[in-house]
């Protein structure tokens, strides 16, 4: 069985593969904006004496959020596979919005807290289903660079956080980046309840060809080469199949390497975007400047996004990851040695450029290396363990900060990374020639490696 619908297994995008992209890239883009903003936020609400933050409990409330993604990952990674996609996407979604409103009008840290942890559920679920759902309408051969356009939202996101808080956070306080959160609820959640259709994929491997057939008339989709998945009798009623597959045959072995790589890649991701403007700050650079690095840590994974998704289409998401793994370690080890700030700059574009298309490669391996049935659980599971480093990435930084050790961050940033570069190039260490169900094993798809 191909796991991609013929309509876009020619290499040329139609209208349905634009839409589904554009859709899911709009709500990863609101997904980063949330996910970026206590970061963003964090040195106003230091210097809040209403609040009495410290950096140690700023980290902890960091980790709220983190937690919430570890549960939502899970969960969503799981449900998705018998529920669908477009239910997930929606609703994972309108609930970081409604969060975001109740961090706007937290009366206590306590609230505050509670209101991140019920934003980690919504970001935690969101990412891995929108993951999932643009692989599989993917045009053949471009899954990777899919993934890595799809990506681009999430630092957009973080660019859009960062530019917001230099306009509105001084003249309106740090609450006002929050009600901005509330946006998607109004504009993004209904246009993914109207226009986005459920997963091709998902339908026919559920048994639901009727409803594939109408979703690919509404959209001129040839469904005539897209058989029934030989798992097509895994419904409702076996909602575990996902879950049991990534154990199956020799799957185990690289199902814990992906885990423990994205571990160290959300460690990677979340300390630096939640402590870098305040770590930065602490080694002598204005706030303005602070902030800027945010700004520009987003822009460089941007390009990393899209420039890896290209190569990794070519030389396999595995070795890519790998090697921008490396090139971060060098990168943070260097953001802890005091330079010009031009030069610094520079560093901490490159360091956005290999950080977070790192992690990303990582998801894009899993989504190649697992087939339909089980591809959302893979992704959530992956994205879900990988949470316990997001977890711990804010605490520690904050753990360092209160102890004036903020220097040694990076230090630990820079070995966490070589970790990661370890771990993701074992996963691909003896493997054996894709099924054809599995999307690597179409010519330059997504994990060869």
């Amino acid at each position: 069985m191909s796991s991609t619908p013929p309509a876009v297994a020619s290499g040329r995008p139609t209208r349905l593969v634009v839409l589904v992209i554009a859709l899911c890239w709009m709500v990863v883009l609101f997904d980063g904006l949330d996910m970026f903003m206590y970061g963003a936020v964090l040195p106003k609400m230091l210097d809040d004496p209403t609040l009495g933050l410290t950096a140690a409990k700023g980290g902890e409330i960091g980790s709220y959020a983190t937690f919430g993604m570890l549960v939502g990952a899970l969960a969503a990674g799981t449900v998705t596979d018998w529920a669908g996609r477009k239910k997930v996407i929606a609703g994972c979604c309108a609930l970081f919005s409604i969060a975001s409103a109740v961090c706007a009008a937290a009366p206590s840290l306590g609230v505050f807290g509670f209101g991140r942890l019920l934003a980690g559920l919504g970001l935690g679920g969101l990412l891995p289903i929108a993951i999932a759902m643009v692989v599989e309408y993917a045009p053949r051969g471009r899954g990777n660079l899919m993934i890595g356009v799809l990506m681009t939202a999430h630092h957009a996101g973080g660019i859009l956080a960062s530019a917001l808080s230099l306009w509105l956070v001084a003249p309106f306080g740090w609450r006002s980046l929050y009600w901005v959160g509330v946006v998607p609820l109004i504009i993004a959640v209904p246009l993914v309840a109207r226009f986005l259709p459920e997963s091709l994929g998902f339908l026919v491997t559920r048994g639901r060809r009727d409803e594939a057939e109408a979703l690919a008339r509404r959209h001129g989709v040839d469904l005539a080469e897209f058989p029934a998945s030989q798992d097509a009798s895994a419904t409702r009623a076996d909602r575990w199949v996902g879950l049991r597959g990534l154990f199956q045959n020799s799957l185990w072995l690289p199902t814990l390497l992906f885990w423990l790589a994205s571990f160290g890649g959300l460690l990677l991701v979340y300390g630096v975007n939640t402590w870098l403007p305040t770590m930065m700050r602490a080694n002598g650079y204005e706030l303005g400047s602070a902030l800027g690095f945010l700004l520009v840590i987003n822009l460089g994974g941007i390009v990393g996004m899209l420039v890896a998704g290209r190569i990794a289409d070519r030389f396999g998401a595995t070795r890519v990851s790998a090697l921008w793994f490396a090139l971060t370690a060098v990168g943070t080890f260097l953001l802890g040695i005091r330079m010009p700030l031009p030069i610094t700059y520079v560093v901490v574009f490159l360091t956005g450029v290999w950080l977070f298309s790192a992690q990303t490669m990582v998801y894009a391996a899993v989504a190649g290396r697992f087939p339909t049935e089980s591809r959302a659980t893979a992704l959530g599971w992956t994205a879900g363990m990988g949470r316990f480093g997001a977890v711990f990435g804010p605490w520690l930084g904050g753990v360092l900060l209160a102890n004036h050790a903020q220097s040694w961050g990076f230090t630990v940033f820079a070995v966490t990374a070589v970790f990661g570069s370890i771990m993701i190039t074992l996963s691909g260490r003896g493997r054996k020639p894709a099924a054809p169900s599995v999307p690597s094993a179409r010519p330059g798809d997504a994990v060869a490696t």
